[in-house]
C-alpha cells in the first residue's frame, strides 16, 4: 500500500502535468495568424483611428512661398537650396512628390539627426500647417507621387492579408512587429503607423522598401493592404493569447518551458518512486 506522501506527490505531478498542458494550449493555439491565412473580413475590428486627411484641394502660391522659406531655413544644409541635395548629408528631392515629403515630415523621420543613418519614426518637429507647406514647395520641385488618399474600409481583409503575407510579412514580420534587415538597417513596426502612411510607405518605398507603384498593386489592392495593417492592431486570437503578438518564436518558448518542464517533473517523480 503506497504511503499518503506518495499519494499526494503524484497528485501534485498529476496537477502540474494538466496545468502545463492547459497553459500551452491556451498560450499557443492561434496566437498569430500565419502568413497566408484566410482571414474573415470583420468590420468591427476596424477601429477608429486618428488619421492625418491629405488636402481636399491643390496648395496654392502662398503654400509655395510659405514653404519655400521654410525650407530655406531648415532644409537647405542637407538637401540644397533647389532640392539638388548634398553628397553625405541629403538626397535630392527633385521629383520626390508630396507623398514622400508627407510621410517623412508626418512621421518625425525628418528633420534627420544623423544623416547618414536610417530615418527612424521620432516627435514630430512640424505642426500641420507648416508640413502642409513644406510638402507644397517639394512638391513643386518636380512631378512625383501625389499623397494618396485611401479609405481602409473599402479594402478587402482576407485579399489584404494574402497580399501583406506575400510582399510585406517577410521584413516586417507577420504581426507587424518589424524586424532586423542587416547592419543598422531594419523594417520598422507598424502600430503606430496611420492608414496615409502605410499607403505612402507603399508607394515611395522609404529607406530599404522596395517602391509598390500602380501598375505592381492598384489603389484597392492599397486599401486592402491598409486595412489588413489596422487588423493587425486587434487581430483575433482564435483559442489563446497573443503574446505580444511576435510570432511562432514566443510561443514555441511557452511550449518548451511549460511542456517540457512538466515532463521533467514526471519523469523526476516517476524515477524516484520505489
Amino acid at each position: 500500500m503506497s504511503h499518503p506522501s506518495e499519494r499526494r506527490a503524484g497528485l501534485l505531478v498529476l496537477l502540474a502535468l494538466v496545468g502545463g498542458a492547459l497553459t500551452v494550449a491556451l498560450l499557443t493555439v492561434g496566437a498569430t495568424a500565419a502568413p497566408g491565412t484566410v482571414v474573415r473580413a470583420v468590420p468591427a475590428q476596424i477601429a477608429p483611428v486618428q488619421t492625418p486627411a491629405p488636402p481636399t484641394a491643390p496648395p496654392g502660391p502662398a503654400d509655395v512661398a510659405a514653404g519655400g522659406q521654410l525650407y530655406a531655413v531648415a532644409c537647405t544644409t542637407c538637401h540644397g537650396p533647389g532640392g539638388e541635395g548634398v553628397d553625405g548629408r541629403g538626397p535630392l528631392l527633385i521629383g520626390v512628390g508630396a507623398a514622400s515629403a508627407d510621410f517623412y515630415l508626418s512621421t518625425g523621420r525628418m528633420p534627420l539627426d544623423r544623416p547618414l543613418g536610417q530615418a527612424e519614426r521620432k516627435r514630430v518637429a512640424y505642426p500641420p500647417v507648416q508640413i502642409r507647406q513644406l510638402v507644397a514647395f517639394v512638391a513643386s520641385l518636380g512631378p512625383g507621387p501625389a499623397i494618396p488618399r485611401v479609405d481602409p474600409v473599402r479594402g478587402d481583409l482576407a485579399e489584404g492579408n494574402r497580399l501583406y503575407a506575400n510582399n510585406c510579412a517577410p521584413c516586417h514580420s507577420s504581426a507587424g512587429a518589424g524586424g532586423a534587415l542587416g547592419h543598422a538597417v531594419y523594417a520598422p513596426p507598424l502600430n503606430r503607423a496611420t492608414p496615409v502612411q502605410v499607403a505612402e510607405a507603399i508607394r515611395i518605398g522609404p529607406g530599404a522598401m522596395p517602391v509598390f507603384g500602380p501598375e505592381t498593386l492598384d489603389d484597392e489592392q492599397v486599401a486592402s493592404v491598409v486595412r489588413y495593417v489596422r487588423y493587425l492592431r486587434h487581430p483575433e486570437d482564435r483559442g489563446g493569447l497573443g503574446l505580444g503578438h511576435l510570432g511562432p518564436i514566443p510561443e514555441g518558448f511557452v511550449a518548451w518551458v511549460v511542456g517540457l518542464g512538466a515532463m521533467l517533473v514526471a519523469v523526476r517523480w516517476i524515477g524516484t518512486k520505489d
